[in-house]
């Protein structure tokens, strides 16, 4: 799907060491003029940076603002410029209706939630100078609406969606372009802990597709696979009734 169009500059991917990040990063190595990858697990980071073709590797908790401010204008001097940024580290661990496991679901703010913000708040002052810069923001379907089991995930996952439609419209100004990335199933390594069959599950690398063919057509949301996320789409347009009957009934027949 990537075109010769592509051209991310310097690029800085947060949670690369498995999954979407990954595969985003191994992808457009060959496209960027460097790459920044980042994320707690060590050695896939300096696995990856041993492949050479400018990948760099800077270990660092998203949970750490001090540390991600520091990475990022580390970033910046080293590379002289931060062009494009995927912000996709994640947490998810599966809970049974009705567990309020607060130590998960805080574990989810900080990593989905704030770890996000950590970066963006890194970021603007650095993109504001250079006077552009590129955020994506990978959320998921799952912020769409609410739904069952995912009470530490969900509800990070619906705050980067309305994150990302803020960040559109206050930083278009100083030209920072927002895109919002939501995907259905993935096989990483947080889905291969569900236990149900997921639909249309797809691989990081056909996720990573998907992004960067998104990119190129400078889509603001980029949401696959399809059609699994277009019936996603109408079901956030559902009255509340309707989707709680709809998915109430695939609870049911799935038991």
């Amino acid at each position: 799907m990537a075109g010769p169009q592509f051209d991310p500059g310097n690029v800085w991917v947060i949670g690369a060491s498995s999954g979407i990040g990954r595969a985003f990063s191994e992808k457009v190595a060959g496209m960027a003029q460097n790459i920044a990858v980042s994320a707690r697990s060590t050695d896939p980071l300096f696995e990856m940076e041993k492949q050479g073709r400018g990948i760099v590797a800077f270990p660092l908790d998203v949970t750490n603002a001090e540390a991600v401010e520091n990475a990022a204008k580390d970033i910046a001097s080293r590379f002289g410029a931060i062009d494009t940024v995927v912000l996709s580290a994640g947490a998810w661990k599966p809970l049974e209706p009705g567990d309020i496991d607060i130590a998960s679901i805080r574990r989810g703010v900080e990593v989905n939630y704030m770890g996000a913000i950590h970066a963006i708040a890194a970021l603007v002052p650095i993109m504001k100078r250079q006077g552009k810069g590129h955020i994506v923001i990978v959320g998921s379907l799952s912020g769409y609406r609410g739904l069952p089991r995912t009470v530490n995930y969900g509800p990070t996952k619906a705050a980067l969606i309305s994150l990302a439609e803020t960040l559109k419209l206050d930083l278009k100004r100083f030209n920072i372009r927002i895109t919002l990335v939501n995907p259905g199933f993935v096989d990483t390594k947080l889905t291969q802990k569900n236990d149900f069959k997921m639909p249309q599950l797809i691989s990081a690398e056909q996720a990573a597709d998907y992004i960067i063919s998104g990119i190129q057509k400078e889509r603001f949301e980029i949401r696959f696979p399809h059609p699994f996320a277009t019936v996603f789409g109408l079901l956030r347009c559902l009255p509340n009734a309707l989707y709680f009957r709809a998915v109430g009934r695939m609870i049911k027949d799935r038991a």
